[in-house]
């Protein structure tokens, strides 16, 4: 299985410094700050790069499931939601899943959303830190 990357480079102070984040891809590459992380500044941060993370995950791996089980699915849209608390600790991912799969019913849907959120990679990898709540529902 390959190894992937992203750097990170800060300067400064906590509060005052900055710093600039990069993917291998080359798909992003931007500037990130105290005020963007625990603030209303500009630029990323790391909770919204865990969230894109899990929440690519996450609908891949529905995907994989929905297919291998001949229910292959329309689209599946996931929005992570990163709670970041005292400490500063990531204490909640909330996951809310829309997904388009015909013929497929809410209770078949609602098993397969779970599978996913317990074997998804960065879901596995995460549960141990923070608490993720699923939220799914099919839609037309």
């Amino acid at each position: 299985m390959p190894v992937r990357h992203a750097d990170a480079q800060w300067q400064g102070t906590l509060k005052e410094g900055s710093g600039y984040l990069k993917l291998e891809s080359g798909v992003y590459a931007g500037p990130y700050t105290w005020a963007g992380r625990f603030a209303d500044g500009r630029g990323t941060n790391p909770e919204e790069l865990v969230g894109a993370a899990h929440a690519g995950c996450y609908s891949m791996f529905l995907s994989a499931i929905l297919t291998r089980n001949n229910v292959p699915p329309t689209s599946i849209n996931t929005r992570a939601s990163v709670h970041l608390g005292d400490g500063p600790t990531i204490t909640r991912i909330d996951l809310d899943v829309e997904a388009v799969v015909p013929g497929l019913d809410d209770t078949a849907f609602q098993e397969y959303a779970a599978e996913a959120k317990a074997k998804c990679p960065v879901s596995k990898a995460l549960a141990a830190v923070a608490e993720i709540v699923l939220n799914a529902r099919l839609v037309e």
